[in-house]
């Protein structure tokens, strides 16, 4: 069987979705159906056309997005939505009633006649689904409201009838609303990326659709537009604004081998760049994926509410159905208590109790991919802001991950420059930190001289041959064992050892010519990150690292840590969290690669890395698009802030509610009142989510 995906519109009710799907799921040649509410579409493994699918979403309108052009329908301004329309409507002709019934009388004909209009065509479609879902036994909100309404004219409340249609339709728009905001920021990321692009294939330039683009194109982006495609520079240089995929305030520059993304803004110069990735693999793509698949993640709170709404809905109709004849068969005022239990009905609409969850992890998810941090689920989201334990890598993390060098003692020898002819030999030298030595040379001016017979001698260094003198660099011991070295010069290279400093020491023609000192330096925002976790309430910040414990002590000691782990293998630092998970809700960071096996036992393993890294998409629950730090307590920040707003609107959906039920007691319900307190309710729960818009790094 096939397994297609479909953009839905009108997916604007969470139980609408729940719906939906199991209508699907009914349909005889679908296997599976898959409804994702926050991202709006829906997954099908079967054979179904597009008309089965509008069949199966016909009960609400909801159908098959069909602008193949565009990754998202345009929006559709509020006057032409056809509900915002109805219900304009409804209100023009309770508006009339009312003008009406203050000189003709609540009871007269014609006041009735506006009323039943306004109810006819405002409630027209909850009536159908209402009878419907009850010939199913199928209790949702329309069938709620169907008999709320249907009893309020029976006993002659046109009036209130009316009202109340028009105010379940605000209620219903204002839903749309609000998971249309909170879908925004999946919208503004489909939209990153240009539709068509300028291409040079065979020689020929062409404007093409982005689907049509192949893999080994050269891509021609002129300065101010949008890169379209994945790829390499091959020709030009310029500045690129990545802010769009990684969150990165500030421009990076591009030249010749460096790696674009779709998505980002082209800015002076002109680019030739080679595609390296077809549209559907592109950063941007994996990134919009990623975030429509954790929306459809149900986080433990939804799984909850889930749970707890199968059973609310039917018991609202009981208690509504004791409380209508239980008073009356003892009072004998049927018409009070009728209305009263009709009342409950509407106040126990479960609308707002629904969306309480979905709505804050829809946005919060939406908010941090626009920030560069892409969190996988809504259970991930809620983990992060469980976590009281930090564990981090060094290298890359804390660190920059690049050597450099710290400091650098040459003597004199001769009229030599000892830089030049330590240069000479460590181009020819494999050792990781060579490059650290070279790059130094060229800050330096150093003078250009060439190299022979290289020789490398195991565990101790390199040897080889410049302008006639032999040059030797290797560890301290080694040069050591070969020249003279003082006891002073000793002292002070073991001082720097013990810094963290790595050494290389050199030696030329059998003298002692020097050594330079080399150390990955810590990022400059690590000690106020680290500050800023231990604000948010973090207890347990430690350091996991495979160097030797000297290096992490002299790291560790600039740094807040509460401990330091060293000469750890991969292997080890997954039994170091798999302790910590004794006592704590721990999160690990690192960069994706060696600490997978840490980062995948982790209750939360967040990935540093630049966009594009696969396997930081890929291992971590987390990932900082950017290589930047300062987003980890933005993210645990958010989490935190979206675990108070999910018990918020929890508490105040059913708050609200049984304020409402209480008033039964006095006989003080009315049905105004009821649906007040069940719009009440969602408005308060859609505008507390919408709040985690305006959390920024």
């Amino acid at each position: 069987m096939t397994m297609k995906e479909y953009r839905i519109d009108n997916l604007s009710c969470a139980n609408c979705a729940q719906k939906f799907e199991n209508n699907l799921n009914k349909l005889p040649d679908v296997k599976e159906a898959k409804v994702n509410f926050g991202a709006s579409k829906v997954i099908i493994e079967g054979d179904v056309t597009e008309d089965d699918i509008d069949q199966a979403g016909a009960f609400d309108g909801i159908k098959v997005q069909r602008q193949q052009q565009s990754n998202l329908s345009p929006k559709t301004p509020f006057y032409k939505k056809r509900e915002n329309i109805v219900a304009v409507i409804a209100l023009v002709f309770v508006v009339i009633g009312y003008i009406v019934s203050l000189t003709a009388g609540e009871k007269a004909p014609l006041t009735i006649f506006f009323f039943v209009v306004a109810i006819l065509i405002g409630g027209t479609e909850i009536f159908i689904d209402g009878f419907k879902n009850s010939l199913k036994l199928d209790f949702d909100m329309k069938t709620l409201m169907t008999i709320a309404i249907i009893g309020a004219a029976i006993i002659g409340e046109w009036k209130e009838a009316a009202v109340v249609v028009f105010l379940f339709a605000v209620s219903e728009a204002l839903e749309a609303y609000s998971m249309d905001k909170a879908r925004q920021s999946i919208r503004s990321l489909m939209d990153i990326a240009p539709p068509k692009a300028l291409i040079r294939r065979q020689n020929q330039q062409m404007e093409v659709p982005t689907e049509a683009i192949e893999i080994g194109d050269l891509l021609l982006v002129k300065p101010g537009e949008k890169i379209a495609m994945d790829g390499v520079v091959i020709k030009g240089q310029s500045t690129v604004n990545q802010a769009a995929i990684t969150g990165e305030s500030m421009p990076v520059s591009k030249g010749i081998g460096n790696e674009v993304f779709a998505g980002t803004l082209n800015d002076t110069g002109a680019l030739e760049v080679e595609v390296t990735k077809h549209v559907e693999d592109t950063t941007i793509a994996k990134i919009i994926h990623l975030v429509e698949e954790a929306q459809a993640e149900k986080a433990p709170s939804q799984q909850f509410v889930d749970r707890f709404a199968k059973y609310y809905t039917p018991a609202i109709m009981i208690i509504a159905l004791l409380i209508a004849v239980i008073p009356s068969l003892i009072t004998g005022d049927w018409a009070r208590w009728v209305y009263q239990g009709l009342a409950v009905l509407v106040v126990g609409c479960p609308c707002a109790l629904i969306i309480s969850t979905p709505v804050a992890i829809v946005t919060a998810i939406g908010n941090a991919a626009k920030q560069g941090v892409l969190i996988k689920g809504g259970i991930h989201l809620e983990e992060l802001g469980h976590v009281d334990a930090i564990a981090f890598d060094k290298t890359g993390t804390l660190t920059k991950g690049v050597p450099t060098v710290t400091t650098a003692q040459f003597q004199t020898l001769e009229n030599r420059d000892v830089l030049a002819y330590i240069i000479a030999v460590e181009r020819s030298s494999q050792h990781p930190l060579a490059s650290a030595v070279i790059d130094y040379a060229h800050m330096q001016n150093t003078v250009q001289l060439t190299s022979n017979n290289f020789q490398s001698v195991t565990g101790k260094g390199v040897r080889a041959q410049v302008n006639e003198s032999i040059v030797q660099i290797g560890s301290v011991r080694w040069i050591a064992e070969e020249t003279a070295v003082s006891k002073e010069l000793e002292d002070e290279m073991t001082a720097l050892q013990n810094a963290g400093n790595s050494l290389i020491v050199a030696a030329i023609d059998g003298q002692f010519a020097g050594y330079i000192a080399i150390a990955d330096q810590l990022r400059e925002d690590t000690v106020d990150v680290l500050q800023k976790l231990k604000r948010l309430g973090i207890k347990k910040l430690l350091m996991l690292t495979g160097d030797a414990q000297s290096t992490a002590q002299a790291i560790g000691k600039k740094l807040p840590l509460d401990d330091i782990k060293a000469d750890l293998m991969p292997a080890d630092k997954l039994v170091v969290i798999r302790d910590l998970q004794q006592v704590y809700k721990v999160a690990m960071v690192g960069d994706g690669v060696n600490d997978a096996p840490a980062l995948a036992s982790a209750s939360v393993g967040i990935a540093m890395g630049g966009a594009g890294t696969d396997t930081a998409l890929e291992t971590a629950d987390v990932a900082l698009m950017a290589d930047d730090l300062q987003k980890l307590p933005y993210s645990v920040g958010l989490s935190r802030k979206t675990l108070t707003i999910i018990k918020q609107n929890i508490t105040f959906a059913l708050a609200l509610k049984i304020i409402a039920l209480l008033l039964v007691i006095p006989g003080w319900l009315t049905l105004w009142i009821a649906i007040f307190a069940d719009m009440g309710a969602t408005l308060i729960v859609v505008f507390n989510s919408l709040r985690l818009l305006k959390i920024q790094k």
